[in-house]
């Protein structure tokens, strides 16, 4: 299996970890030997319910049993999806009450983009240094990381970075612009938080400009930093909300919502403004409904803070500079890209599973399932605070 994956497999990497996956369930994975790894990653923030969550297997077996994929998104009437979309619409603040539902978050950010762009008039895009939207050529060209950007340029044109956190670039939100496109909390660049009530001074200038807000929540949504979402936190509201990743409970997803007005601008002038095959899947979207129901009608999100208390009060160590993040959205600020490698590596023999951050090398992504028990926590710290120390007495004795 490990020769055909790299024979016949498109790969991301020259060096991908290559794990041979037998099942899951719950906090854990567990390989074709039969070893257990305890997953504090999640699948990338994917699965808030950890894996084979009863809620999810029932309602994807019960609506795989009455239909699959019967028609292109927006012509049938289907119950689960229609079901999502009003469920979203009576937990998220007005104006936002209209999501169109897409199969990823970077096909969420290309339909946001389309829409600000339709709505204003407009052209220009403005994004944050240090962004991450995704890796199609619209979310691509608002990625703020030249590297990763200039081997498939041209891009978009006029789509601009700003510095994020830095209140007087905002003056150049002028008139021209369609949206400010924002991470709720910068993933890829190291969970770094707003500060300074920024995110609200952006919208304040957007109001001011007639620019959009677009806030991008596909990681930080679905209950992941204490809130159903990150916004809710800081006092704003956007005037399109992206969202994906953890919306699926571990199933391919995507949606960007607005008000009803705007988002009606889609349908004419010209017809089919957006489509898609597969979104909006009943069965994808029964996953995503049992997913939120779960969130909302228990107190996992609430218990998400106390849980980010539990790993701050475990993870002290001399080379832990900084954690940052909020809830179960951390990131450990390590000493230097040799050690967060080193950690990264040695806790996946150990059996942890711990992941790197997209543009901080020094960075290691702690995401773990929202279902995480304190026991498990305590257990995945345990092996992080044993490889530190091990790494620490080999860099003294060096």
């Amino acid at each position: 299996m490990k020769k055909d994956f790299f024979t016949f497999q498109a790969q991301t990497t020259p060096h991908p970890l290559a794990m041979e996956v037998s099942h899951a369930s719950g906090s854990f994975i567990y390989d074709t030997e039969g070893k257990a790894h305890l997953d504090f990653v999640a699948g990338v923030s994917a699965c808030p319910l950890g894996h084979a969550h009863p809620a999810i297997i029932d309602a994807v077996t019960q609506q795989m049993e009455k239909y699959g994929h019967v028609m292109v998104y927006g012509e049938y009437i289907q119950q689960p999806s229609v079901t999502l979309a009003k469920r979203l619409a009576q937990v998220l603040p007005e104006p936002l009450s209209a999501t169109y539902l897409v199969n990823s978050g970077t096909e969420a950010i290309e339909g946001a983009m389309k829409l600000a762009r339709r709505v204003t008039g407009r052209s220009e895009l403005l994004y944050a240094e240090r962004a991450y939207h995704g890796n199609t050529m619209g979310s691509l060209s608002i990625m703020g990381y030249e590297e990763r950007k200039t081997p498939f340029a041209p891009l978009l044109p006029d789509c601009r970075a700003l510095p994020f956190n830095d209140e007087a670039a905002l003056a150049t939100i002028t008139t021209n612009t369609a949206a400010v496109v924002l991470e709720t909390i910068q993933g890829g660049a190291g969970f770094v938080m707003p500060q300074n009530n920024y995110l609200k001074k952006v919208k304040a200038r957007c109001e001011e400009t007639g620019a959009l807000l677009i806030l991008d929540e596909i990681q930080p949504g679905f209950g992941r930093t204490g809130k159903l979402f990150g916004f809710e936190h800081f006092d704003v509201v956007p005037d399109i909300l992206v969202m994906g990743k953890g919306m699926g409970g571990g199933l391919p997803i995507g949606a960007f919502t607005a008000s009803e007005a705007h988002m009606a601008l889609l349908k004419d002038n010209p017809k089919l403004g957006h489509i898609t095959t597969f979104g909006g899947n009943a069965v994808i979207s029964a996953a995503a409904l049992a997913t939120l129901n779960t969130l909302l009608e228990g107190d996992l999100i609430l218990k998400t803070l106390a849980k980010e208390k539990c790993f701050r009060a475990q993870l002290t160590h001399p080379l832990i500079k900084e954690i940052r993040g909020k809830g179960l959205m951390l990131a450990l600020i390590l000493d230097s890209e040799a050690i967060a490698n080193e950690l990264i590596l040695a806790c996946k023999e150990r059996g942890l599973i711990l992941f790197w951050l997209l543009f901080e090398p020094k960075a290691v992504r702690i995401t773990p399932p929202l279902t995480i028990s304190e026991e498990e926590i305590l257990q995945g710290c345990a092996i992080i605070s044993e490889v530190l120390d091990s790494i620490q007495e080999k860099n003294n004795t060096a």
